[in-house]
């Protein structure tokens, strides 16, 4: 199972909004047929393995990253009856499919079919690699993961607004790898304002090519005032941009966005600012299964005392700033009581050059 689950890793950034789904045919100890899932609208990993197994697949055994699909609501067949023509005498699955439309019934329909099925073998693994996707089916809005560069004292930049580079090339690389990852990279109008950033995924010795597949880029403008010639703003041949706003917002600016081929969002306010809850819930009917905030303070504060954050990873670089007037990695006012600060779970630290790096769970 350790290696179907590296297979399935494989489709890593490529398979949403379908999970990550790795397979192995096994014969007499020996792998006969692998597979993995590249992305929506291609074969699903248990078919390539048993395709590369052929006839070999009679009276084997099947392993699996997760339960096998049985419904027809996608593009592809469904493969437990595949399975069953296949003559696999026994699969092995790691985890249920949290899909209201396959869980259990793939389990169920395979044993009707005379098979011998095995569920949870490596199950904390496999959850762990489609935590996005269990999430997404079982909230039925993304994944948000808040990623920030700051110094050892939490700041985001200097009292001038200059940012550029607090962390290190390392640092960087993982950030846009992490972009690579996501259906979605959102900022607020503020960050556009102060850095122009493109937010799109890059790679190369300078991070200036850009990858195949771009998130969709989403600017939090309640009154909708990034500048028309910003740079997240290009390249929407190769890397979409929509806004979110609000009612509020200038009919004049919304016709001028919408002019340039933008899409703009109107969502309900909460006091005058977009509301975060129903942004991720659009975005959770349009598919997004994952989110990656890289905000400014106001919108990471906004989404962690909103409860919307997940996951948090937080680049810490070997320096300090120091003064009242430095921009920190949180806005607002900040709570009267350490029981009221929030707290991250399963923590994890490591190094990347010479940052330090920080993430957990909320």
């Amino acid at each position: 199972m350790t290696l179907a689950l590296r297979l399935a890793a494989k489709g890593r950034g490529t398979t949403s909004p379908n999970p990550m789904v790795g397979a192995l045919v096994v014969r007499q100890g020996k792998v006969i047929g692998e597979g993995f899932h590249l992305r929506p609208g291609t074969p699903h990993a248990e078919i390539l393995a048993l395709r590369q197994a052929g006839h070999r697949a009679r009276g084997a055994t099947l392993y699996v990253t997760l339960e096998p699909c049985c419904h027809l609501k996608k593009r592809t067949p469904p493969c437990v009856p595949e399975i069953v023509r296949s003559g696999v005498r026994r699969v092995v699955i790691a985890m249920h499919d949290p899909n209201p439309l396959v869980k259990g019934r793939g389990i169920k329909q395979l044993r009707q079919g005379g098979i011998s099925v095995t569920i949870g073998v490596a199950g904390p693994e496999a959850e762990e690699l489609n935590k996005a996707y269990c999430h997404f089916m079982k909230a039925g809005r993304p994944y948000v993961t808040l990623k920030a560069g700051m110094t050892l004292d939490g700041k985001l930049a200097t009292a001038t607004g200059e940012s550029r580079w607090i962390t290190g090339v390392p640092s960087r690389r993982e950030a846009h790898q992490l972009r690579r990852d996501v259906d979605a990279v959102l900022v607020g109008v503020g960050t556009v304002l102060a850095d122009d950033p493109s937010l799109t995924a890059r790679t190369g010795a300078q991070l200036e090519t850009l990858v195949a597949r771009q998130p969709l880029r989403i600017i939090v403008d309640s009154r909708l005032r990034t500048p028309l010639k910003a740079r997240i703003l290009t390249q929407q041949d190769r890397a979409k941009t929509v806004i979110a706003t609000t009612a509020a917002a200038p009919r004049a600016r919304r016709s001028a966005f919408e002019k340039k081929g933008l899409e703009v969002f109107t969502l309900p306010a909460v006091r005058n600012r977009v509301s975060l809850p129903a942004l991720l819930k659009l975005l959770g009917r349009r598919g997004m299964m994952s989110v990656l905030v890289e905000g400014g303070s106001e919108v990471n504060a906004a989404m962690l005392r909103g409860k919307l954050v997940d996951h948090a990873r937080l680049y810490m670089s070997p320096m300090l700033l120091g003064g009242q007037n430095a921009k920190g990695v949180l806005g607002g006012k900040s709570p009267a009581r350490l029981s009221e600060a929030i707290k991250l779970r399963r923590v994890v630290t490591r190094s990347v050059g010479d940052d330090i790096v920080v993430e957990g769970d909320l």
